[in-house]
């Protein structure tokens, strides 16, 4: 029987020399280090890594795009967090939260930093009046959903796939405590989806741009390797809006962009024009 963890009266970093994802916070906000961001020539300006909460804003990105809104043309630079990218002098001039995904728009008199992912989906849905109601019951559902996401995620990133996946050590109670949580969210969503196409009802909005990289990607199987233990293949209408909306075209796009991991035909780092995507692309199997 181990031996049982009892906290200090006070806490205590003590993180380092341990896990190299650990390590990467601390309780202080701020930069680190003196380095501004590189710039680019459009208007919009993103500094961001190829995860799920990444994914959510390219996707958007590039579903503009391939409605045929050429004013939606944008720079995407890797912000390495395991580099520490994040807390450059830069970045925490954009985001002091020094979290991906960060968005810079320069489409006004003067530039307007917008962080968070969800607050980026609404900035950019808004600017472009697509993939978000205007008014009525339609709008409402797209932000309870779009709000349920952010709310619920971090159980599934930074609890379940934490413990399950990144931790040093396998733990029975956070990963079954997470595990249960990620399950029940699947059930929500599955219900929710057996009586409508997309998450907020006929019609494609930002909550499925915000819930598809990670719920999506979990019962297609491109998450934490956790497909049979979660026995996703369950979900059934989760599955089925899932592998619909990966065949959407602004979605295999913008799944790949500041990416420096995985297969090759998945690897975009910086996007600077549609053909950084294109060349990229052709070499899907």
């Amino acid at each position: 029987m181990t031996e049982q963890y009892v906290p200090p009266k006070i806490w205590v970093n003590d993180a380092e020399g341990g896990n190299k994802w650990a390590n990467i916070n601390s309780p202080e906000s701020g930069a680190r280090f003196e380095r501004e961001l590189p710039v680019g020539e459009h208007a919009f300006q993103l500094y961001s890594l190829g995860t799920p909460n990444g994914q959510k804003v390219t996707i958007l990105f590039e579903e503009l795009l391939a409605a045929g809104i050429k004013d939606a043309e944008y720079d995407a630079y890797l912000i390495n967090i395991g580099e520490l990218d994040q807390f450059s002098s830069g970045f925490v001039g954009v985001n002091p939260n020094s979290k991906i995904p960060a968005l810079v728009d320069k489409t006004g008199s003067e530039p307007v930093n917008v962080f968070e992912s969800a607050s980026i989906l609404v900035h950019l849905a808004e600017k472009f009046d697509r993939f978000l109601p205007k008014s009525g019951p339609e709008r409402t559902q797209t932000f309870n959903w779009l709000f349920w996401a952010q709310g619920s995620a971090p159980f599934l990133g930074g609890g379940f796939g934490h413990f399950y996946a990144y931790a040093d050590e396998k733990q029975e109670y956070p990963i079954n405590r997470f595990a249960m949580e990620a399950k029940r969210q699947l059930d929500v969503l599955d219900k929710q989806l057996a009586a409508n196409t997309f998450v907020a009802g006929e019609e494609i909005t930002i909550a499925d741009m915000a819930i598809w990289p990670w719920y999506g990607n979990l019962v297609l199987g491109n998450l934490y390797d956790a497909a049979e233990f979660l026995q996703v293949e369950t979900y059934t209408n989760v599955h089925r809006w899932a592998k619909q909306l990966e065949q959407r075209e602004g979605f295999q796009r913008g799944r790949v962009v500041n990416r420096s991991f995985g297969e090759e035909w998945e690897q975009v780092p910086e996007r600077h024009n549609a053909e950084d995507i294109d060349k990229v692309l052709k070499l899907r199997p």
